[in-house]
Formats: C-alpha cells, sequence, structure tokens
C-alpha cells in the first residue's frame, strides 16, 4: 500500500506506488526537476490548449502532452491517459486549484494536492522534494548542491556590491492603463526575496489580497529601480518605466530548487545591471 498525506489533510492511498501521473503544470513541471516526469499535464483557466513556457519550466512539451485547462477536462481526455494519480495544487489549504475534484471522483483517480500558498518558500520546496521522493525519485542528500543554495549567495553578493538596495516592485500588466502590483506577503518566493535583503515594495493600501490593481502613474510614484514583471503568457506586456531594470517573474513558478535558483540568479543580474 502507497500513501501520502497532502496538503489539505488528506490521506491518499492506492495499491502500489504510482507511475502515471498526471499534474497541474506548475506541479508537473516542479516533479520533473526533481525526477519524476508526468504522463499529461493541464493548465489552469487563464492557460490556452498548450503549457505556458514560463509555466512549464524544463518540462519537455514534445514528451509531455497538455490537456488544455483543468476546468475544461472531460472525463474522456483524462481517462485517456490511464492516470494513476492527479496532482494539483493549492492555495487555501482545502481544495484543488485547477481541476474539478469531482472529474477526479468520477474516474476513481486519487487527487493529490500540495500547498504552494502560504508557507514559507523552503517548506513548499520541501514538500515537492517528498512526494517526488514517494514517487520514487532519488533525491540528493541533505546539504548537497542543488544549485539554490549557489543563487543565493550569488544575490547576496550581487546586493552587497550594489551600495543601497534598489527599490524592487512586483507587478503583472492588465492592459495598457492598468497594472496589478503585488502584495509581497503573500507569494512566498517574495517573502524569501525579503530574507535575503531584497524586500519588494508594498504598494499600499486597497482592495484585493494579493494584487493591488491600479494605474501605471502608481508605479511611478513608487519609484522602482527593479521591476519583477509577470512573464505568464496572459500577462499583459508592461510599460517601460524610466530608470528602472526589468527581470522576468513567473507567479507560478515549478515549485523546486532548480526553478527558483533561476530566478534569484535572474534578480542577481538585475541589480548588477542597474545604473550606477
Amino acid at each position: 500500500m502507497w500513501e501520502f498525506t497532502d496538503d489539505t489533510g488528506q490521506v491518499v492511498r492506492a495499491d502500489r506506488r504510482p507511475e502515471r501521473t498526471v499534474a497541474y503544470v506548475r506541479a508537473g513541471a516542479a516533479l520533473h526537476d526533481l525526477g519524476v516526469r508526468p504522463v499529461a499535464v493541464y493548465g489552469s483557466d487563464h492557460d490556452g490548449d498548450g503549457i505556458d513556457p514560463a509555466k512549464g519550466g524544463a518540462l519537455p512539451a514534445a514528451a509531455v502532452p497538455c490537456l488544455g485547462p483543468g476546468g475544461a477536462l472531460t472525463d474522456e481526455a483524462l481517462s485517456a491517459t490511464r492516470p494513476d494519480l492527479i496532482i494539483d495544487v493549492t492555495y487555501d489549504g482545502k481544495s484543488a486549484y485547477a481541476i474539478d475534484e469531482a472529474l477526479a471522483g468520477r474516474l476513481g483517480v486519487p487527487l493529490l494536492t500540495l500547498s504552494v500558498g502560504g508557507a514559507p518558500l523552503t517548506a513548499i520546496l520541501e514538500r515537492f522534494g517528498a512526494l517526488a521522493a514517494a514517487l520514487g525519485t532519488e533525491l540528493p542528500a541533505p546539504g548537497a548542491v542543488t544549485g539554490l543554495p549557489e543563487a543565493e549567495h550569488v544575490l547576496r553578493a550581487a546586493l552587497a556590491a550594489a551600495g543601497p538596495p534598489p527599490r524592487v516592485l512586483a507587478l503583472s500588466g492588465a492592459g495598457p492603463d492598468r497594472v496589478h502590483l503585488a502584495r509581497p506577503d503573500t507569494w512566498p518566493e517574495l517573502r524569501h526575496l525579503s530574507g535575503l535583503g531584497v524586500p519588494p515594495l508594498d504598494p499600499g493600501p486597497g482592495p484585493g489580497l494579493n494584487w493591488l490593481t491600479t494605474g501605471w502613474e502608481h508605479v511611478t510614484r513608487l519609484r522602482p529601480g527593479l521591476l519583477l514583471v509577470d512573464s505568464r503568457a496572459h500577462a499583459s506586456r508592461p510599460r517601460t518605466v524610466t530608470g528602472a531594470v526589468t527581470v522576468p517573474w513567473n507567479p507560478e513558478a515549478p515549485p523546486s530548487p532548480a526553478a527558483y535558483a533561476r530566478f534569484f540568479t535572474a534578480v542577481a543580474e538585475g541589480i548588477a545591471a542597474r545604473p550606477a
């Protein structure tokens, strides 16, 4: 008997260790980084029929088919992949984010969800590592080189050489006149950046739990020197902000050390590229 307790508190059981996993693309990309390749992935309602390259990370699109948005999945499309485990993410610790839980129930396939919300980034990465290990991958021993500690060191070094710390603002384009500004405390990787000495700016009071939706003039008032810009396919391209260096930021990056190592390295390069 194989079992794993997911982040909704459900004990997911199977007669044997699952070998044919279907996953939300973000989770599937993370597991691929950790040595477990899903047989198929699906997106969110923001996504089209293919894999958003920002969410897919190093997932080989030619080898792992995308079934389209999870909310539009049919019994026939999912059952054709012959899954023995479905893996999704949860933001509220209660329900799956991208797939209709009733669909998994109708097919009798176990559904496992891991949190990508309120926990520290290190805890999120540990949970995905634990799932990958439970699915049979051989993870590096504790303390082994994963790329993430090195990227954090590079970031701290860039910050030390930069003089005054940059004014960092994370955002997602919402059209020609509107922009979503991230509230740093609600995003694990932005909280982690704060711990590394790069605290993103809080956009200020207003409606919205994760984002403050406002006009681009508010961005100018905040005087950012470094913009972390949503790189997902559904996000609008941002305006140019005078004096600010732009770094791609994926709010749905694969929760793996390799993916966040790439992000923190890019932030370090952005800090180093700022005008003197």
